[in-house]
């Protein structure tokens, strides 16, 4: 077996373990390593829920421990322009965005993708629970799952293509968390234990609906049930999802008598007094929230979708048949079958069980085993 060839590597450090690790590792196999901070959002982060300062003095700190060289790298302007502004769209159309699917085919691997490679990079690299393999009989590059089940992040890479694909590294979606916080304590990494970040990219640790109110404006309505019954009054479509169960500000309406026996007839699980109401339907024509009590009321079940805005890892969108596909990150693999995809931009799938909940401008991501093939925005879901 040959070893592998020494390249000049442009890693992404966010100041996070994940990525400062993936530093250690390219460096510890030869390679050269730069590392890149890149800064995306700039608005307020002076507040005390933007953690980019901290987190370049993380990421310059573990540069420091590796013995390689950090730039940081303002991409706040394409940001703005290539994510935030669709981000905003999507919402006030009624929409919700997965914002950081957007990002990572915009600046991650494009405006970072770029600037790497004007610094004479050969490969790019980042902290993503993902791997890329190279097809031997087709020549493609795929994009696999991580090992890791629980930190698999496939489903936020699904619209990269072949040349972003053949330019990537992933070094720890070979491995498992655990592992990864293991060799961060082992070589001192002054991040090791640094807690993961969650949510947004740009809105970070803060009150969702509190940041949305800067940007979108506020039609206030009315919250009706499955039986046109006014329940409460929300402030505005734009904030709310399907499946959203908290911030409602509605308390129980009691089912009973031929209502209660219908639910149960139907398998609902509990649809008492105190069952907890769930966002099922968004009416924009009358600017009316529908929410629904119990988990699995008919409303929030679908069978099958529409998709758009369809992007294939390999250039071109798989033969109709069956595979498996996400509607959202945190949910396992479901069986569907694929159709319509040839027709370009759009396709369907039809699913072998209910799926909960699937939202208008989520990503459903298609799977055959352990290879993603890519995906699309979900445009529409009926049961």
């Amino acid at each position: 077996m040959t070893a592998p060839t020494k390249q000049r590597v442009v890693v992404g450090l966010s100041g996070g373990v994940d990525s400062a690790v993936t530093a250690y590792l390219l460096k510890q196999q030869g390679h050269e390593v730069v590392g890149i901070f890149m800064k995306n959002w700039e608005d307020d982060d002076d507040s005390e829920y933007c953690s980019s300062n901290i987190d370049f003095v993380d990421a310059a700190a573990v540069a420091d421990v590796i013995g390689i060289e950090i730039e940081h790298v303002n991409f706040a302007a394409d940001y703005k322009d290539r994510v935030f502004a669709e981000f905003l769209r999507e919402y006030q159309a009624g929409r919700t965005p997965n914002p950081d699917v957007l990002c990572n085919a915009e600046i991650k691997f494009k405006a970072f993708l770029d600037h790497a490679m004007r610094l004479g990079a050969e490969k790019i690299a980042t902290g993503h629970y993902a791997r890329v393999r190279q097809n031997q009989s087709t020549g493609l590059f795929e994009l696999l799952k991580g090992l890791d089940p629980s930190k698999d992040q496939s489903y936020f890479l699904h619209r990269l293509n072949q040349a972003q694909l053949s330019k990537t590294l992933f070094p720890v979606g070979e491995l498992h968390k655990t592992e990864v916080r293991r060799i961060a304590e082992e070589i001192g990494l002054p991040n090791a234990r640094k807690k993961d970040s969650t949510g947004i990219c740009f809105i970070g640790e803060r009150p969702f609906r509190e940041f949305l109110n800067r940007y979108i404006r506020h039609a206030p309505g009315p919250i009706q049930d499955d039986r046109g019954r006014t329940l409460g009054q929300h402030v505005g479509l734009s904030f709310y999802t399907l499946g959203q169960r908290q911030g409602l500000g509605i308390g129980g309406v009691k089912a009973k008598g031929a209502e209660l026996k219908a639910a149960l007839e139907r398998g609902q699980r509990g649809v008492g007094e105190h069952a907890p109401w769930f966002v099922a339907r968004k009416d924009l024509d009358k600017n009316v929230l529908r929410v629904v009590q119990g988990h699995d009321h008919p409303w929030l079940l679908s069978h099958r979708l529409d998709a758009q805005d369809a992007s294939w890892c390999a250039g071109q969108a798989p033969a109709p048949g069956v595979y498996a596909a996400k509607t959202r990150y945190r949910q396992q693999d479901a069986a569907c079958t694929l159709s319509g995809a040839e027709d370009g931009g759009v396709f369907q799938l039809q699913f072998a069980e209910n799926q909960w909940a699937v939202t208008p401008g989520q990503s459903a991501v298609l799977y055959d085993g352990e290879v993603c093939l890519g995906g699309g925005v979900i445009a529409w879901a009926a049961d």
